[in-house]
């Protein structure tokens, strides 16, 4: 027997799943995540914490190639991190239908 949650999810995973897989959709909402990431790598270069890594960097260190860098993995992770919660929600998906129609054939 399934929770008025779980039947609600059910619903709602039916009508917006491919909705949510859309590629696009997937990089704009996952964007802010990714952003954060590069945003934590960008505060670690700036916090000057490892002083052989800064000497490293100032030297050697071209801001394009930083900012193709920053934005490439902002650009994966945004990707990333909606393909995973997808999957995820997914699987809950298949579980909870099964569990229904296990329940429907025993009764």
């Amino acid at each position: 027997m399934l929770t008025s949650h779980e039947e609600k999810f059910i619903a709602y995973w039916e009508k917006n799943r491919d909705r949510e897989k859309k590629l696009l959709r997937q990089f704009f909402i996952g964007l802010p995540f990714g952003l954060l990431i590069s945003a934590g790598i960008l505060l670690s270069l700036d916090m000057n914490w490892y002083e052989r890594a800064n000497m490293i960097a100032n030297a050697e260190l071209n801001p394009v190639v930083l900012l193709i860098a920053l934005l490439a993995i902002a650009v994966f992770m945004a990707i990333f991190y909606k393909k995973y919660q997808w999957d995820m929600k997914e699987q809950q998906y298949k579980e909870l239908v099964h569990k229904r129609n296990k329940a429907t054939k025993s009764e």
